[in-house]
């Protein structure tokens, strides 16, 4: 009995602690499902916020794309004027490379004067898609004789693609062009995934062999591949941020395999090739192989040789280390270690391998991507979509714009601008440093083609528009225009250039010079234009007033304020090069005003026309009025002020007009021809003297750009309301031609001159004596033969004359 009790009391004492323990074990297991519950709980609900995260920016708007501006399209048709230099720099602007087999797009073959070019095609909108296609052209006597196509066209007009001239770039300075996987040569593609993702199309966003495989490498000392597919390289990069942490590596692994959960491979592959990094273009980022190609090759991605994709490929490791511009050598070496692992996977063969890698870098020197090199036209083109667009929209929505820029004249002016300026900076230490600007437009539609109006570096103070100078005598013609506009004076009549002083608002006088201090008296009109004397234009100018003056100039489209004080007559009035050009190309249209404009359309991302610009003319001066005008400048050109542009061509029939300021601080010229107007400036930013007038500071900087262009003459057509008199010079009275002084000119027909010429007189008298005199023998003669008199004839010279004065008058002009 002891031995049991004992038994038993010790068997209960053991037993006594196994239900607190058990009640603890279940304490901590319940904790422990709790945490654990709760974990995966937040677990959840954090893969529920990155799943979220991965889908609103991927379905969404994923870029921040920027606009990009280019010039307008080159239109070829039969009978374009279009010469080999022409087409040569278009070509070149394009990056387009000679290949006598044209079989791919951006290459050519001249042969003689016909060219053979296979076009890229352009998307000028969702509705208007030219076509990739090989054109066949021959050029004879600076124009298209022939041009055939591969595809048809439906107007006769085939357009050679736009060039790229810059663009509006977002906050985050990346920038990118976005390509679609059909865009992509397969070779890339196998060139990427070869050296990148081998099992890209295996795995579900993270590669546990690749991993191994990394880590293996690491200890072996190779560094073939990584352990990151493609998809966390994209999650990366597109989410996350390059720091070296465990929660960032989860991070990436988790939206890896969510990213595949949602989306395709080909969609995965697409979002990488537009979102890696692939080098720096200033304090801009190169993203996407779409860019890359163009900012290393000048190049689109598709025209790319199997040697520059794979370089482009092996850039994705570390655009830093090898960037073919800095470290061509070890660029080199990756590339071919690229080339290498299309082999090894067999996406190449050998012969295709030792092709490859004996092929140069042929890295651009200057890309296409890099700096715009038409900075003054880019900067007016973006003030013109300031005007109408938010910045964002202008920066982040991928905007297309095609500007009115011509490549062509751009470059002329370019040129004369480094030209000419160089030659006057030389000849003269008051000219060291000299500044110059200059525009030009289409003057019937107001496109403006070409504009250059900094330095050799842009830094936003754009001379062509900024630069409000005084402009001098290119403000004479206006008050000439009123002078023949009122009818009180032809192209012949006098005006007095003696000296003329005028009374002030203050009590003080005016007393303004010619440039050469001497009087000239009476001169004919077109001779005080032509030589641009200063005391006929104030006498002129005060006739009609400066109120009328300064709403004349408002009339020609200036919107400055005008200054109402006399010396504005002179010119002292601050405009812009760019507000001289819309009055002079009211000049050149027959009286036509059409507003200036860098801009034909804007198109978004879809192809939609967001804006086009069309023809917003209207008459701003009666075209009678303006017809007398042109004929003023012309003489202008002809035997004034600028005769040296008669070197372009007599022919042309230009028109123009010199300015020049006070102490020779500002030289212009203002001119056109049929197909451009053009307006120089050229003066020092400091505002000092220059010791060059507008003949000869601004004028041979006109005539070098013009003389590189192809040029139309200048024939406005003759409006109704204008008749052609013999006019007697400096008095504008009629006249005949067999007089000294008389010139044959358009005259307004509702001012008439009512007096003749003592010349003109004398000679119509004498004729009018014959006429009669001869009249009454043949009167006696039939009376002595007995034969009637005709009706209406009258041999009594004794009654008076009963014809109507009108009838003689109208007569005696004819006759005149």
């Amino acid at each position: 009995m002891q031995n049991s009790y004992f038994s038993l009391s010790q068997s209960s004492k053991s037993g006594l602690p196994s239900q607190p323990t058990q009640q603890r074990g279940a304490v901590f297991s319940t904790i422990l499902l709790i945490v654990i519950i709760v974990a995966m709980v937040l677990l959840t609900l954090y893969l529920i916020k990155l799943d979220r995260t991965i889908t609103s920016k991927f379905e969404g708007k994923r870029w921040d794309i920027p606009a990009k501006v280019y010039s307008q399209p080159l239109e070829l048709y039969q009978g374009a004027t279009v010469d080999n230099n022409a087409i040569k720099t278009w070509l070149e602007l394009l990056n387009y490379r000679s290949n006598k087999a044209y079989d791919s797009t951006g290459t050519y073959h001249k042969s003689g004067n016909t060219y053979f070019i296979h076009t890229r095609g352009f998307t000028y909108s969702a509705n208007d898609v030219e076509a990739e296609q090989v054109i066949k052209m021959t050029i004879a006597n600076n124009k298209i004789a022939s041009v055939q196509s591969t595809v048809p066209a439906e107007n006769g007009i085939i357009r050679l693609e736009p060039v790229s001239i810059g663009g509006i770039y977002p906050d985050s300075n990346e920038d990118r062009q976005v390509v679609s996987l059909d865009e992509v040569p397969q070779p890339l593609i196998d060139a990427l995934i070869a050296t990148e993702d081998r099992g890209f199309y295996e795995h579900k966003g993270v590669s546990i062999r690749g991993i191994a495989r990394a880590v293996l490498n690491n200890f072996s000392g190779g560094s073939m591949q990584g352990g990151s597919t493609i998809t966390q390289q994209l999650i990366k990069n597109f989410y996350l941020n390059s720091d070296r942490t465990l929660k960032r590596k989860a991070n990436e692994a988790m939206m890896a395999v969510l990213l595949e959960l949602h989306y395709s491979k080909d969609e995965i592959l697409q979002t990488y090739l537009n979102e890696i990094y692939l080098g720096q273009n200033g304090n801009r980022s190169i993203n996407g192989f779409g860019l890359a190609a163009k900012f290393y090759f000048n190049q689109p991605l598709n025209e790319l040789r199997l040697d520059q994709q794979a370089l482009l490929v092996g850039m994705a490791k570390g655009p830093s280390i090898y960037n073919p511009r800095r470290h061509p050598n070890d660029s080199k070496a990756r590339r071919d270690t690229v080339l290498a692992n299309m082999l090894a996977v067999g996406s190449i063969n050998q012969e295709q391998f030792d092709s490859a890698i004996e092929q140069p870098l042929d890295i651009a020197d200057k890309p296409v991507e890099g700096k715009s090199q038409f900075p003054d036209f880019l900067d007016i083109v973006k003030r013109e979509l300031n005007e109408v667009y938010y910045p964002d929209d202008l920066k982040n929505e991928g905007l297309i714009i095609i500007s009115t820029l011509d490549p062509i004249a751009q470059l002329a002016a370019d040129k004369a601008i480094d030209k000419k300026l160089g030659e006057l900076r030389r000849g003269s230490s008051k000219a060291k440093n000299l500044e110059g600007a200059l525009v030009s437009a289409n003057p019937e539609t107001g496109e403006l083609v070409a504009v250059v109006g900094s330095g050799s570096e842009f830094t936003g103070f754009n001379r062509a528009v900024d630069a409000k100078r005084q402009v001098g005598s290119l403000l004479k013609p206006i008050i000439y225009m009123t002078a023949l506009e009122s009818g009180r004076y032809n192209l012949a009549s006098p005006v007095d250039d003696s000296p003329v002083t005028v009374n002030l608002g203050d009590g003080s006088q005016w007393n303004p010079k010619n440039y050469n201090n001497r009087d000239h008296g009476y001169v004919p009109l077109t001779t005080a234009l032509a030589q641009s004397y200063n005391q006929s234009a104030v006498r002129l100018g005060m006739e009609f007033g400066v109120d009328t003056f300064a709403r004349q100039l408002q009339r020609l489209g200036v919107q400055e304020k005008i200054p109402t004080y006399p010396s504005a007559l002179l010119g002292s009035v601050n405009l812009s090069p760019m507000d001289m050009l819309g009055v002079y190309q009211v000049f050149a249209t027959g009286g036509f005003r059409t507003p200036i404009h860098s801009i034909r359309t804007v198109i978004d991302d879809r192809g939609r026309i967001l804006q086009r610009t069309g023809l917003n003319t209207q008459r701003s001066i009666p075209p009678q009025t303006n017809y007398l005008t042109n004929y003023a400048l012309q003489q202008v050109v002809k035997t004034g002020t600028a005769k040296r542009a008669q070197s372009l061509g007599s022919s042309l029939n230009l028109a123009g007009k010199t300015g020049t300021t006070n102490d020779y601080r500002d030289a212009w010229f203002a001119g056109y021809s049929g197909n451009y107007v053009s307006v120089v400036w050229v003066g020092r930013d400091d505002n000092k003297p220059i010791g060059l007038s507008g003949g000869t500071g601004a004028l041979p900087v006109w005539i070098d750009y013009m003389s590189r262009l192809k040029l139309t003459p200048v024939a406005q057509a003759e409006p109704e309301g204008i008749e052609w008199l013999w006019l007697e010079n400096n008095s504008g009275k009629l006249s005949n031609e067999r007089c000294a002084d008389a010139r044959y000119l358009p005259v307004l027909s509702a001012y008439l001159p009512e007096e003749a010429s003592s010349c003109a007189l004398s000679l119509y008298q004498q004729e009018r004596f014959g006429i009669d005199s001869e009249q009454d023998a043949m009167m006696e003669q039939r009376q002595r033969e007995g034969l009637a008199i005709p009706d209406g004839e009258t041999m009594d010279t004794d009654e008076p004359d009963n014809t109507d004065a009108d009838t003689w008058y109208n007569r005696a002009i004819e006759w005149f």
